[in-house]
């Protein structure tokens, strides 16, 4: 029996045929662009790297202090969000994500409490629980180590200009405790 295909479905089969394709290479490009971002200003999507389900309790013993950036990945709705940010261990080994003129970030406004998220340091992914800090003392604390980190991050690929050792809290500077999720 030979059976041919009416003009209508071949006009059904190429239009499946291209949405199916238009979609494949949305999700491809989205995973390409991923593995690329997020870049300076532009984030990205999944953070990819070795994960590490190890809790940690003492962030010195990561390489959070020897990273230039730092890179978070939150959830927006359906889809992942990441950015480049600094983040700084303290001498009591807490961990802190540091944001300028936070109040006016995309990102930092769909951080809600006990936000689910993954830190990437090099090549290693953490998965993490941040909270906004909103207390004076924890918060110099937090910039204090963001003031003594960047004394130490090379100049060449600094982001964020060396500020001097008595730099005070900036008025719109946010800080987000980061916990293992380990």
């Amino acid at each position: 029996m030979n059976e041919t295909l009416s003009p209508n479905n071949k006009l059904k089969l190429w239009v499946g045929a291209g949405l199916l394709a238009v979609l494949l290479s949305a999700v491809v490009g989205f995973l390409v662009f991923s593995n690329v971002c997020p870049c300076a200003t532009t984030p990205g999507g999944f953070l990819f790297g070795e994960r590490v389900d190890t809790p940690v309790t003492d962030w010195n013993t990561t390489t959070a202090n020897q990273e230039n950036l730092c890179q978070l990945q939150i959830w927006v709705g359906i889809r992942p969000h990441s950015i480049n940010l600094n983040c700084m261990a303290t001498e009591e080994g807490e961990l802190f994500l540091s944001c300028s003129v936070c109040d006016r970030k995309y990102w930092a406004a769909r951080v809600e409490a006990d936000e689910t998220a993954t830190l990437r340091l090099g090549d290693l992914v953490y998965p993490v629980t941040l909270n906004r800090e909103t207390d004076p003392e924890i918060m110099d604390r937090s910039f204090r180590a963001r003031v003594l980190k960047l004394q130490h991050t090379d100049l060449d690929t600094m982001v964020t200009p060396r500020p001097p050792l008595d730099q005070v809290r900036f008025d719109r500077w946010w800080t987000f405790r980061v916990t293992s999720r380990s």
